[in-house]
């Protein structure tokens, strides 16, 4: 699995890719404006982004701000144009640019992407909230797609009435087991007073508890995830899997057990995966077994 890190700072950029360890970067324009306002106008935007492409080892995804496909198609290949001499640069385009339901761009980020790619330009197919979404995206031709796994959490979180801030945090582990659990019994416990089957199919309580803890079938982000490279194997789409918006280590252990192509984490998720009570410990232990005729090996003749 590679691993890209999701970013604007140009110092967390240098200092994961001096582990050896990331692959390429993600970003989105509100973070580089918030990176750049840190740095009180020592730097232009072109530069900054300039450099976070020069000290990215592999793709840095750079985002488009249009809605309609010819103002999409025309930013992306300016970034390619402005960004690309300096390493290598893939062009994120939102699947679907309608913020209000407005039918008639609907379709603006699959036109989009289709004449980028058309163009041997690499696109990002950005906000990817369901496997269908990443199923036509891969039908259009994009280089990667990003569902976004923390979001889909979220979502399903808020159905159940919790609040982010209040009833998790962000960088909190979406329990899916528990909570399908949990849904199970409620759900055995409201067929007890039901007869026959077509009673049960019918009954509001169960459907009502059904829907509950999930979206459209979808039980996850990183169930998300899963049916997207199931659809993708089934068919031999040779788009790559990004699974986006990360909150944990926890998830990232999810997301590369099903074998997704690319994880896109922030710097804390990547710390953290480094991170084990019992290894500090044993790092302790190691140093205080140490004697001095051991430590005499070291020593430069």
């Amino acid at each position: 699995m590679k691993i890209f890190i999701d970013t604007a700072e140009i110092e967390e950029i240098r200092q994961a890719a001096s582990w050896g360890i990331i692959d390429g970067v993600t970003t989105n324009p509100s973070l580089i404006k918030a990176a750049v306002d840190r740095r009180r106008g020592e730097i232009s935007m072109e530069d900054y982004v300039r450099e976070i492409v020069k000290a990215s080892p592999g793709p840095v995804s750079l985002e488009v701000i249009g809605r309609t496909a010819e103002e999409m198609t025309v930013q992306g290949r300016l970034l390619h144009e402005k960004f690309s001499p300096s390493g290598e640069v893939a062009v994120k385009i939102p699947i679907n640019p309608s913020m209000n339901g407005e039918e008639e761009i609907e379709f603006e980020g699959l036109k989009a992407i289709r004449q980028l790619s058309g163009e041997g330009i690499r696109v990002n197919a950005t906000l990817i909230m369901t496997p269908e979404q990443a199923l036509l995206a891969a039908k259009a031709g994009a280089a990667y797609a990003s569902p976004f796994a923390g979001r889909i959490d979220d979502y399903i979180r808020s159905g159940l009435g919790m609040r982010r801030g209040a009833d998790f945090q962000k960088g909190d582990y979406f329990d899916h087991d528990l909570l399908g659990r949990a849904r199970d019994s409620k759900i055995k416990e409201a067929m007890k007073d039901l007869s026959s089957i077509r009673e049960i199919y019918q009954s509001e309580t169960v459907n009502m508890l059904m829907a509950q803890g999930q979206d459209n079938g979808i039980r996850s982000g990183v169930d998300l995830i899963a049916r997207i490279l199931r659809i993708y194997r089934a068919y031999g789409f040779r788009t790559e899997v990004i699974a986006a918006s990360i909150r944990n280590p926890r998830q990232v252990r999810e997301v590369a057990e099903l074998g997704v192509h690319i994880a896109t984490l922030p710097f804390e998720v990547i710390r953290g995966m480094i991170r084990h009570y019992k290894t500090a410990e044993g790092m302790r232990r190691f140093m205080e077994d140490i004697v001095p005729q051991y430590q005499a090996l070291f020593k430069e003749r």
